[in-house]
Parts: C-alpha cells; sequence; structure tokens
C-alpha cells in the first residue's frame, strides 16, 4: 500500500526541519509527490492606520523555508512543490490550512513548540476537519525512518479500526508489531482479536495482541509507556474516539496525547 501525494507543514521553529526530513524519507520510499506548507502567524506590516500585506518579516520566513525545502528535496525532482498559505492570522491559517490538506493523502504536522509562531490550535483543527490521517512528529527526538516497530491503540471502534488501516502505508514489510486494548476493570476483551492479528499479517505486519486494564485518568500513560516497553518507532490511534472511556470521549484524551507524544503518532478521525 502506498501513498501518492503528502503534505508536511513548515514554519520557522526550530523543529520543521526533523518533520521535512520524515517527510523526504517517506516521499523517497513511496516514490511520492511532497509538498511543503508554510503557515505561521505574522502580524501585517502597519504604517499608522494602515496595515500592509506581506511584511518584510513574513517574506524572510517563506524565503528561508524555501530555500531549506529545495535543498531537501533536491532529489525528489519534479515531484516537489512549495505552497505559502500567505496568511498572517490565526483564524485565516487555520481555515485556509484545513481547506488545502484535504487535498493529501497524509498530512505531516509538529507538536506544539514553545514559542512558536504556529496556531497552537492546529493540530486539533486538522484532526477534527480535514478528513485526512494525520502524522505528528514529537517536538523532541529525531524520526528518520518510522514503521519497524509499530503500536496500534486498539478497541471495538470506528475510530480504532480508521487508524490502524490509515497506518498501513507508513509501515515496512515484515515490521515487529503490538496491538494494546486497554480497558477499564472488567472489560471485555475483543472476541475478533484473532482476526485483528490475521489482517495485519495479510499486509505484512507480524503482530501480537495485548489487553492491559487500566484506569481511566491512566490510559495515555499506559499505551506511552506499552509503546515504550515495545520500543515503538509509530503509534496509530483513533482521534477524539473515546475508546470505552467517556472522559476521553469528549476528547482529553486525544489532547493529552498531543501534548504529551514520546514518539511519532498518526491520529485518524
Amino acid at each position: 500500500m502506498a501513498l501518492a501525494n503528502i503534505v508536511v507543514h513548515l514554519d520557522s521553529g526550530s523543529r520543521s526541519a526533523e518533520r521535512l526530513a520524515l517527510a523526504v524519507a517517506l516521499a523517497r520510499r513511496h516514490g511520492a509527490r511532497l509538498t511543503g506548507l508554510f503557515a505561521e502567524v505574522t502580524p501585517a506590516h502597519r504604517v499608522g492606520v494602515v496595515s500592509s500585506w506581506p511584511p518584510a518579516e513574513h517574506v524572510a520566513a517563506v524565503a528561508a523555508a524555501r530555500a531549506a525545502f529545495e535543498v531537501a528535496t533536491a532529489d525528489l525532482a519534479e515531484r516537489v512543490r512549495f505552497v505559502d498559505v500567505n496568511r498572517g492570522g490565526e483564524q485565516e491559517i487555520l481555515s485556509r490550512t484545513t481547506d488545502i490538506v484535504r487535498a493529501f493523502d497524509l498530512v505531516i504536522l509538529g507538536q506544539s513548540e514553545e514559542g512558536s509562531r504556529t496556531p497552537q490550535d492546529l493540530p486539533e483543527q486538522i484532526i477534527l476537519e480535514s478528513g485526512r490521517p494525520v502524522l505528528m512528529v514529537p517536538n523532541a527526538g529525531s524520526y528518520p525512518n518510522i514503521g519497524h516497530r509499530p503500536i496500534f491503540a486498539w478497541h471495538r471502534s470506528r475510530g480504532a479500526a480508521r487508524a490502524l488501516h490509515d497506518a498501513l502505508p507508513l509501515i515496512v514489510p515484515g515490521a515487529d508489531g503490538l496491538i494494546v486494548e486497554a480497558g477499564g476493570p472488567g472489560h471485555a476483551s475483543d472476541e475478533f482479536e484473532e482476526l485483528v492479528v490475521s489482517d495485519l499479517a495479510a499486509n505484512g505486519v507480524s503482530a501480537r495482541f495485548q489487553n492491559v486494564v487500566v484506569e481511566e485518568v491512566r490510559l495515555m500513560d499506559t499505551l506511552l509507556n506499552q509503546a515504550a516497553d515495545h520500543s515503538a518507532d509509530l503509534m496509530a490511534i483513533g482521534a477524539f474516539d473515546g475508546a470505552g472511556f467517556a472522559f476521553f470521549g469528549r476528547g482529553s484524551g486525544t489532547r493529552y496525547m498531543l501534548r504529551h507524544m514520546t514518539l511519532p503518532v498518526l491520529f485518524s478521525h
């Protein structure tokens, strides 16, 4: 299963280069097109009561991002494109970026950084409204080659099923996977777990199924601990999916994972 069209969010933050490196690696692996999408908050230049756009600050930031993108993607030849959202207001950036990324197979975003000019609500907005799988890159660490040791957050739910299958293009043949079904005390394990294991095997992923009993407030930490124990390089999770926990059904679990992720996470909604 291959990706054909990838978009990566770029800005002037320190982690933009790490997101771009991962996006380029995936584009090479799949022979895919790669679009660099520059978007960050920048106030318009103001002289008296008159504002003008774009200000020199924005022009310089775009030029620097474009130059870095061209260097990183030099070997992708004609399969690259650079797009500037060309807006400085937060709401315009959220709206236009969401509209743009709907036209891609995979969206790559970065975890919020201290002092970043990217709207903090951008990941949540894209996950909720774009209809596309979103690969989030943590704000620490290097991830040049993901998909060898995936972990799947599983529950009998639409979100978990979609996340597992949306992640398949990111997983290399022969990967060693772990399916984790975490539930509260007394929850019944999925009687069809062998079908899930078999489905992954049919897609070239050797995986085992693990049931974990947790308290509701520890669910996301438990998943992150399981990922660490598995030495996982990718997590797939249904976003804004209660997964049997009423508290997380309101989105608190997804927001917690967005803040505390320690590895690349594919969110599907």
